[in-house]
């Protein structure tokens, strides 16, 4: 899954990045570069916390909400990709049957939404329970 972050930096401070769709999760380097690997490990281990927690994860908002965010005026935008289907757990692999329709749906969402269709599936079931346990 795709995160858009924006890359931010005052003077007399590291490199900060604000993760826009994961409130709280921030992290920072000496260089832009140093910032967006700590991303890349800030973002796991914040879906990791929600997992743990049960809960669920937040909506993806579309780039032209955050871009209309004055909090984040001047930065430089990134995306920093990662595989959440792979957190919390082992993987394990699955044979399930869908229609064709269905699936072709799933598959343009997930590119749509930069991520596997696993991860599209694994995050879409997980926003269902935590929907239902809410309830």
């Amino acid at each position: 899954m795709q995160f858009p972050v924006v890359i931010h930096k005052d003077e007399a401070s590291v490199y900060g990045v604000t993760v826009a769709d994961l409130p709280g999760c921030f992290s920072g380097g000496d260089t832009p570069e140093e910032a967006l690997a700590a991303t890349h490990e800030a973002i796991s281990c914040h879906i990791e916390g929600l997992l743990i927690d049960d809960e669920a994860m937040p909506d993806k908002a579309p780039l032209q909400v955050h871009l209309a965010n004055e909090d984040y005026a001047g930065g430089v935008w990134a995306l920093v990709d990662v595989d959440v289907s792979k957190l919390s757990g082992k993987t394990v692999r699955v044979n399930i049957t869908l229609p064709a329709r269905v699936l072709a749906l799933i598959d343009g969402a997930a590119k749509r939404e930069g991520e596997s269709r696993s991860g599209l599936l694994a995050r879409a079931a997980l926003n269902h329970i935590a929907r239902q346990t809410s309830v």
